[in-house]
């Protein structure tokens, strides 16, 4: 008879996929994610049947995770500038409080490793992100771009201001509040 899979093993070997992976990049070896784990390496797999299936349920996990964060109190009916400060801020408050698992989500986010399937599962969690990065690409400053232009240039300043917060933790609410409003004059 089949063992029942426990939710609290699957978590921790989610959980110890993030510190491996944030130390070792993708290629850290199942065997030491067991380890961290406090499970033999042979139970990771009765969880994930290889290590992709791993890595593409810990993408998903993560995502959910943050889409969840800047879901709760979604400003639906605000303004767009509102809305658009929702994403910053609650993008870069889950980011500078989840360092290692924003580096992990950063790294699968570029892997070929997670596949279309999987990217697309993340579609129900994303629906406010996306309807507000639509509209901000339908405003004068973004016009003729690029599709996806807006969210680029969104996390591309996030990235330097989580740069900045991280030499500067004291200034971190002075600096989220000013690099938004950075990015909201360019993009008006």
């Amino acid at each position: 008879m089949a063992r029942l899979r426990s939710p609290e093993k699957r978590t921790a070997i989610l959980s110890a996929a993030v510190h491996e992976i944030a130390e070792a990049g993708l290629g850290a070896p199942t065997a030491k994610i067991a380890k961290r784990a406090g499970i033999a390496e042979g139970t990771l797999f009765t969880y994930f049947t290889n290590k992709e299936a791993l890595l593409n349920e810990l993408y998903l996990d993560l995502k959910v995770e943050v889409y969840k964060r800047i879901n709760a109190n979604f400003p639906h009916k605000a303004s767009l500038e509102r809305r658009a400060w929702h994403l910053w801020s609650s993008f870069l408050d889950w980011a500078i409080e989840s360092p290692e698992k924003r580096k992990v989500s950063v790294l699968l986010n570029f892997s070929d490793l997670i596949t279309p399937e999987t990217r697309a599962r993340t579609a129900t969690e994303r629906g406010a992100v996306d309807a507000t990065l639509s509209e901000l690409e339908g405003r004068e400053a973004l016009r003729g771009f690029p599709a996806g232009f807006a969210a680029a240039t969104m996390a591309a300043m996030q990235e330097a201001a989580m740069d900045f917060i991280t030499r500067q933790p004291r200034q971190r609410k002075q600096l989220i509040e000013r690099t938004f409003r950075l990015f909201w004059r360019a993009v008006r």
